[in-house]
């Protein structure tokens, strides 16, 4: 019997799976990738009576491969708040699937885990952009300001590190970041014992930020705004988390951050507005590559005859 632990390369899966596996230490193969890699249970050599573990990766992009490993005799343990679509009832087959947008993975493991490990939930939601939730959970805790500030900051430049289109665009391959942070128990003990890890992604993060700064808007409103960046790896890494501090800076605008990709295509980030989160999904859907959930989705591979379709579907969406 063989344990394999599937994940999202991005803050909320790994740490969703650190919580986990600081619960239940065992032995795993690891299958993860960047962040859009998520069409990842059919990468898993199964046999009868493995074990899979599949964290914050959409089940309806997975339906095949789960259904694959069920057939082979597996036993799958699946949590995530992305669109699920029908699941199929199965007694090898346990879900707890939420697509509330107030939720994330991390969330929802902190919650079977009876707050367990309960700072590295704050931290995954922290990186899902999820603030009002991840104070919430945390407030038990007294933490201070800064410790708060710190556990934020860690989620965003875990989930900064997942972008990209490539492994080769990373600081760290995401498999490679899970197996340096499952050591500790919690984020605060990674951060004082792992600090140039730590220091690696906040210099990186800052210097990518400050290039997207600098880059003018290509159309605007007072609903929306849409941000090309260019074909660059600096570019790629920051898409999703400038994607979203562009969201808390204006919390009323829906925001599409484009990343120009080598193949002509474009690399699409979309983040429905703080104070309505909806139809980000759905958007994101209405194009090939696209999904992701109601506050938060995008699109792997945006093909460029449909830029200004995009462009205008979304500015419709949230006019």
């Amino acid at each position: 019997m063989a344990h394999i632990d599937i994940f999202n390369g991005d803050a909320d899966g790994i740490c969703a799976l650190t919580q986990l596996r600081n619960a239940e230490p065992l032995t795993s193969t690891l299958i993860t990738g960047v962040k859009r890699d998520i069409a990842l249970v059919a990468k898993a050599e199964v046999a009868a009576g493995d074990r899979i573990t599949a964290l914050d990766i959409s089940f309806d992009k997975n339906r095949e491969g789960v259904l694959k490993a069920l057939e082979a005799g597996a036993e799958i343990f699946y949590v995530d708040h992305h669109f699920a679509g029908q699941i199929p009832e199965n007694d090898r087959l346990t879900t707890i699937i939420d697509p509330d947008p107030n939720v994330c993975t991390s969330l929802l493991v902190n919650g079977y885990l009876k707050g367990r490990h309960v700072e590295w939930a704050v931290t995954g939601a922290f990186g899902d952009n999820l603030k009002a939730s991840a104070r919430a959970i945390a407030e038990p805790l007294g933490l201070s300001e800064e410790q708060l500030t710190l556990l934020e900051n860690l989620g965003i430049y875990m989930n900064y590190n997942g972008y990209g289109s490539s492994l080769e665009d990373l600081h760290f391959a995401p498999a490679d970041l899970f197996e340096l942070v499952r050591p500790y128990p919690t984020p605060f003990a990674f951060v004082e014992e792992a600090s140039e890890t730590f220091e690696k992604l906040e210099s990186g993060y800052r210097q990518d930020m400050a290039a997207a700064a600098a880059v003018n808007p290509t159309r605007q409103t007072a609903k929306t705004a849409v941000i090309i960046l260019p074909d660059e790896a600096w570019a790629r890494r920051v898409s999703g988390v400038y994607s979203n501090d562009l969201a808390n800076a204006a919390p009323g605008r829906a925001h599409a951050v484009l990343t120009e990709r080598a193949d002509g295509t474009y690399l699409g980030s979309v983040r429905a507005p703080l104070e309505n989160k909806r139809g980000a999904d759905e958007l994101c859907r209405q194009f090939p590559t696209g999904g992701g959930r109601a506050a938060a989705a995008g699109i792997n591979a945006l093909p460029g005859d449909q830029l200004q379709a995009f462009i205008d579907a979304f500015v419709a969406a949230y006019r």
